[in-house]
């Protein structure tokens, strides 16, 4: 699984940051999510799942 996020679409609203902020952190200048770890492992999944469905704007997907 690797995360996967449109910076183009990312508004810096930070949903996923709330529900998973080992993976996810909003650069308050700029207004746009960083990944902090874009391979979290299987167990995290569904946390992580849970964070990428949250962005209400679609600019995170899970790949693979």
């Amino acid at each position: 699984m690797r995360i996967v996020a449109d910076l183009d679409r990312c508004e810096g609203l930070g949903m996923c940051e709330a529900m998973a902020n080992d993976y996810f952190e909003v650069d308050e200048d700029e207004d746009k999510v960083t990944v902090l770890d874009d391979a979290p492992p299987e167990s995290d999944r569904a946390h992580v799942y849970a964070a990428v469905q949250a962005c209400p704007v679609l600019a995170l997907t899970l790949e693979g």
